[in-house]
């Protein structure tokens, strides 16, 4: 049986308008997804009750789809041209900067030219030059060659080395083409640094000197000063030790003036003693020098008594134990004077 109305047996329902809404902003929302970063939208925020608003035109949403099927709607978009409007009225007008347009020239490279270099030394200043001469015999009308000086640093051809320098020369329809010399400073006085352009012979020229060094043989090198210890400075060998100088001989004594005395540590190099006489006693004996120098002899006390009857000036025989040998002899104590005893 035909029907001439709803759907087909087996193929479900038809659907309602609630259900294509619904399919239709599944559909959006799948779609901004894929094309719509949300992390840069300025105006989707997520509130502490877990869903999100529109900043724009303040409205609730439930899920991000929904937010992004706001985006697409009539409302969102008529409220971002409102505020775009409003944002050009209130924003003051600046100039424009204004921006040369350079037209870059598209020419065909004809090779390398011919070059010429020459070094020369001058003996007056004691400077070393270079001179450059290129060649440019097809070069365009009413141009000139140019050339500059470019740091190691700056090219990304060779490898980088502080201690050499690039002088390029360029000149249309030619090729570029630099020069390594060293990174000494140049003199560019007028006399000395020229460059020349002969349009006859299409020949450029260029003379520049280098300025000199000073000698590290005229430096005056700098004296060291010891320190307080007498060690030298970190870095300074040590000064060399003067030679050991002989002391001067003693003067020779004058004359008439008797030999002078041997050291009194050496007993045995004393002088022999005089020939016991008779009217002579005999010579004490040596002092012992492990306990010090010998004391002087106090002199006597004057008085009376027992010492009235001495007589300064002569000295008694050295008396010695009972006993005692001395060279060979016995003596004995003298007897006691008779007013001793009292």
């Amino acid at each position: 049986m035909d029907r001439d109305w709803g759907s087909k047996p087996g193929s479900g329902g038809a659907a309602s308008a609630q259900n294509e809404a619904i399919d239709r902003r599944e559909r959006l929302r799948r779609l901004a997804l894929e094309t719509i970063d949300l992390a840069k939208d300025p105006y989707f925020m997520r509130n502490h009750l877990g869903s999100y608003e529109c900043k724009l035109c303040l409205t609730l949403h439930n899920n991000e789809g929904n937010y992004l099927a706001h985006t697409q709607g009539k409302r969102h978009q008529t409220n971002l041209a409102k505020r775009a409007a409003r944002e050009a009225k209130d924003a003051p007008t600046q100039p424009q900067p204004h921006k040369r347009k350079i037209a870059l020239r598209k020419s065909v490279k004809i090779g390398r030219p011919g070059y010429r270099v020459t070094k020369q030394y001058d003996s007056e200043t004691k400077q070393r030059s270079l001179l450059f001469q290129i060649e440019y015999p097809e070069i365009e009308d009413n141009t000139k060659p140019r050339h500059r000086f470019m740091s190691s640093f700056e090219q990304r051809v060779q490898a980088c080395d502080k201690r050499y320098q690039y002088l390029l020369f360029h000149a249309e329809p030619y090729e570029i083409i630099a020069f390594k010399v060293p990174s000494t400073e140049i003199d560019k006085s007028t006399p000395k640094f020229f460059s020349h352009w002969d349009p006859d012979l299409k020949m450029f020229t260029l003379q520049l000197y280098f300025k000199t060094k000073p000698l590290e043989s005229s430096k005056v090198p700098a004296t060291s000063v010891p320190s307080a210890n007498g060690t030298a400075a970190p870095g300074v060998p040590p000064r060399p030790l003067p030679p050991l100088q002989a002391p001067p001989p003693p003067p020779p004594p004058p004359q008439g003036a008797p030999p002078p005395p041997n050291p009194v540590g050496n007993p045995s190099a004393r002088a022999p003693p005089p020939p016991i006489g008779a009217s002579q006693p005999p010579p004490p004996p040596p002092p012992s020098t492990a306990n010090g120098p010998p004391r002087p002899i106090p002199p006597p006390m004057a008085g009376t008594g027992a010492m009235a009857s001495f007589t300064p000036g002569l000295r008694p025989p050295m008396q010695s134990f009972m006993g005692q040998q001395i060279q060979n002899q016995v003596h004995f104590p003298p007897p006691l004077p008779p007013n001793m005893g009292q």
